[in-house]
């Protein structure tokens, strides 16, 4: 994450506006959205990665899969390989990333991809982004949301799109 981070500005739809909005310089202006990308990476044995984010960061200490804002001339599932790179170490072919769907917050759509991993991959967390992982089973998944450990933004995304993640993950 930089402070320099620009942002493509896209329509309710996803489509670009050709505008940007550099991360930081207050709420993207009504009406438009930027892109957040999420990844749900999950071994042969259907437990799924999540991370523990870093005490440095908003949201404190709490569950979610990596994700992170796409940059400016970056598509969707380019951002979740990039920050599923970035975060974990993992490098999955972006040819693997399926996506699951969208959610709708007040200024970001929000897209869920799910990857299949190798048996054993191993992991190199960046320290600033994340403070641990686990592969958790979808059950642990289930129940972590249910008990509140996920970061603020997760409880209504997985709400919404649970239905969706967990086939994209037990296939």
């Amino acid at each position: 994450m930089s402070a320099d981070e620009l942002w493509d500005l896209v329509d309710r739809d996803g489509v670009a506006l050709g505008r940007t909005h550099r991360r930081g310089d207050g709420a993207v202006p009504t009406g438009t959205f930027h892109v957040i990308a999420a990844t749900c990476a999950h071994r042969p044995d259907g437990r799924v990665l999540l991370t523990f984010r870093s005490a440095r960061k908003a949201y404190p200490l709490s569950w979610e899969f990596p994700a992170g804002s796409a940059l400016a001339g970056e598509t969707s599932v380019e951002a979740a390989a990039r920050e599923l790179r970035e975060e974990t170490g993992l490098t999955p072919p972006i040819e693997g990333f399926g996506f699951v769907g969208r959610f709708v917050e007040e200024s970001a759509l929000v897209d869920i991809y799910a990857v299949a991993l190798d048996d054993e991959p191993l992991l190199d967390l960046d320290p600033v982004e994340i403070a641990d992982s686990e592969w958790a089973t979808l059950a642990q998944v289930e129940a972590r949301h249910r008990a509140g450990e996920f970061a603020a933004p997760w409880g209504p995304r997985l709400d919404e799109l649970w239905t969706s993640i967990r086939p994209a993950i037990a296939s």
